[in-house]
């Protein structure tokens, strides 16, 4: 903690971390406006978008950009861990953070792999037009979870910064 600490203080951590966070949220708002949109148009045709190397295939930014933010946002926990309400309220956003990144995983990047599967297959799933709908709707809420953790940091960066800690 004390070796973080001396790199940069807590503000820098819990700064850099929700900056990080909202460059990321801007990525997904792009994303869910104007990438998700074309795919989920029309299934399975456009399904071809999301394939590796023929596709828009996202997987390696997103894997690196919320490795970074993650571990950002456990820095920013080990170097404000002395300060006990930022700390309580950090362990409380991560914890949401996690649980919509364990969603993330099972649902949204299971189905993504389902559906790049189709493209490539071209196997025939009943409701699909349904399921894509499902997915898009359920990542808006997502998305807006992801926002929302975002903003809930704003209050702790400013009181960070006005106090020196």
């Amino acid at each position: 903690m004390d070796s973080i600490n001396q790199l940069a203080g807590p503000e820098f951590w819990l700064c850099l971390s929700t900056l990080i966070y909202f460059l990321m949220n801007g990525a997904q708002v792009f994303e869910t406006l104007v990438f998700v949109p074309k795919w989920t148009t029309s299934p399975p045709d456009n399904f071809k978008l999301l394939l590796d190397g023929t596709g828009t295939s996202l997987k390696s930014f997103w894997v690196i950009f919320h490795s970074i933010h993650e571990v950002t946002f456990i820095l920013a926990i080990i170097a404000c861990w002395n300060l006990l309400p930022t700390r309580n309220y950090l362990l409380l956003l991560f914890g949401i953070h996690f649980a919509v990144r364990i969603w993330t995983v099972l649902y949204f990047a299971a189905n993504i792999i389902a559906f790049q599967k189709i493209a490539e297959t071209g196997e025939f799933v009943s409701d699909l037009a349904t399921k894509t709908a499902k997915w898009q709707r359920l990542n808006y809420l997502r998305v807006a979870i992801f926002i929302a953790i975002s903003i809930a940091l704003i209050p702790l960066c400013i009181e960070m910064l006005k106090t020196g800690n």
